[in-house]
């Protein structure tokens, strides 16, 4: 996964390139701390996307919440069928451990992203 191209898609679609975390959600990143939100990162895309079925499925990702839930549909990783809309993850099959790292790090890249920005110029 290229995050270049991947952000360079994401900021043409209208949909997707809504999503900001808020002041409220920065302020969650500052006090838990970068390590801590990786560690939820990978802990939601483990249980909540790498299975091979998801009973859920398009219904997973809350849309407020956590930090990570607006990255996820900021990088149309909110779902499976994102996941293979946006970037070619097959359905119906587990996802690998190298797949969820990318999905993690595509996660992480967006938020740090986000936390170097002003909201207020937004």
């Amino acid at each position: 996964m290229n995050y270049d191209q991947a952000f360079k898609r994401i900021a043409s679609s209208k949909f997707r390139s809504s999503f900001h975390l808020s002041n409220k959600d920065k302020e969650y990143v500052r006090k838990k701390g970068m390590d801590v939100i990786e560690r939820h990162a990978r802990d939601f895309v483990k249980e909540r996307f790498a299975p091979k079925n998801i009973v859920n499925d398009g219904k997973q990702t809350p849309w407020k919440g956590h930090p990570v839930f607006i990255a996820q549909h900021a990088c149309a990783c909110c779902c499976r069928g994102c996941l293979h809309k946006w970037y070619r993850v097959q359905l119906g099959v587990e996802l690998t451990a190298l797949q969820q790292e990318k999905i993690v790090r595509l996660l992480m890249e967006w938020i740090n992203g986000e936390m170097k920005k002003d909201v207020n110029a937004q």
